[in-house]
């Protein structure tokens, strides 16, 4: 999340469980893309949210749909009720 962003700005997602599935490490997956391995750090933390291009080759790569890597409310923690 960028500095001074209110914090209903900002875009959760599923990345490094995404990457952890599929044994990908930051690197490779910035590789994939084009981007700096830092940007995905910057992305799984919260502290930078992508623009839709981004958005969409990040769920391109992984072969998902946009929203099961991106949403606008927190996801809930895997084995939470539901």
């Amino acid at each position: 999340m960028t500095p001074g962003k209110d914090d209903k700005e900002q875009v959760h997602n599923r990345i490094p469980m995404l990457r952890a599935e599929r044994g990908i490490s930051r690197r490779d997956l910035a590789a994939a893309l084009g981007v700096h391995y830092q940007t995905i750090g910057y992305l799984e933390r919260g502290e930078y949210s992508p623009s839709l291009h981004l958005a969409l080759r990040i769920a391109e790569h992984f072969e998902v749909p946009v929203e099961v890597v991106f949403s606008l409310t927190p996801f809930p923690r895997i084995g939470a009720p539901s």
